[in-house]
């Protein structure tokens, strides 16, 4: 039987503890403050990086793709530890250009066996798809067995996070000035998803309060099996999860709570929360 590795990036936000326990190895993607450049979850972990964010006079992170290189030299290490084929996970293309170092790195190595899916989203939307391959892989499937289960799913991940600010949203050049201003103004917390692999908004509540029950709302309607939760330092994460469980019949215990980290964070800004659903 095939030893298949699952590989993931670090803007799938799997804490490394999580990573671990499932044996997913985790590329870092780069996010540099001014001119310090790091590795997102290796040289930065997610608290450092949401301390540097907050700090003030803070400038504002720019974040980048992981090289080919990278991803090269993580594929050879792991079939130099004895696996027959990898099966990387990656943020969705169109978020990205970390997927297309990937397939520049697997040209590299033209004799193994690498396949390579666009989840399509970001976050622990990429996380629990990676979570199921690796929950596949370790149950003895092929890596094209891994492969279809994933791709089977990718249409059943839903992504709704709630926005403190569209601030974020705008230096990191995902909606104009001129619309974060409006809402801005209007007190509006935006309601994110991610449609095709593309940020749109899911809804515009004017209050705190009813964005939370508009959230509740989006995500008892994509009939989750599994559950995790996001957020940018929110305080009050718990509250919700507790909420979500009542709300969704999924056990607490059986959801995630997950920092949202140095790759994703720059994008949605402190105070973000929100979660992951897959249905079955």
């Amino acid at each position: 039987m095939s030893r298949v590795a699952i590989v993931a990036d670090s803007a799938s936000d799997l804490a490394p503890d999580l990573a671990k326990a499932h044996d997913i190895t985790v590329v870092p993607l780069l996010v540099t403050f001014g001119d310090k450049e790091y590795r997102a979850g290796v040289d930065l972990s997610g608290d450092d990086f949401w301390r540097e964010l907050t700090a003030p006079g803070a400038p504002f992170p720019k974040t980048a793709a992981a090289a080919p290189g990278t991803f090269k030299e993580t594929f050879e290490g792991l079939f130099a530890s004895g696996v027959d084929e990898i099966v990387y996970v990656g943020v969705g293309s169109k978020l990205s250009a970390t997927l297309a170092s990937a397939k520049v790195a697997r040209e590299m190595l033209p004799d193994r066996k690498i396949h390579i899916v666009d989840s399509n989203t970001a976050s622990m939307g990429t996380g629990l798809l990676a979570l199921l391959a690796a929950e596949k892989a370790a149950s003895g499937m092929s890596a094209e067995q891994v492969v279809a289960e994933v791709n089977g799913r990718l249409d059943r991940v839903r992504l709704y996070v709630v926005l403190e600010t569209l601030e974020y949203l705008k230096r990191g050049g995902r909606i104009s000035p001129a619309r974060a201003a409006i809402g801005n103004v209007l007190s509006v917390k935006p309601i994110i998803t991610l449609e095709n692999g593309v940020v749109e908004t899911a809804d515009r509540p004017r209050t705190r309060g009813r964005a939370r029950e508009r959230l509740v709302e989006l995500l008892v309607a994509a009939k989750p099996e599994r559950i995790a939760i996001l957020h940018g330092q929110a305080s009050d994460i718990e509250a919700f999860a507790a909420e979500l469980a009542a709300a969704t019949g999924v056990p607490r215990e059986r959801m995630t709570i997950n920092l949202i980290g140095a790759s994703v964070g720059p994008h949605v800004g402190p105070g973000a929360y929100g979660a992951v659903t897959m249905s079955a």
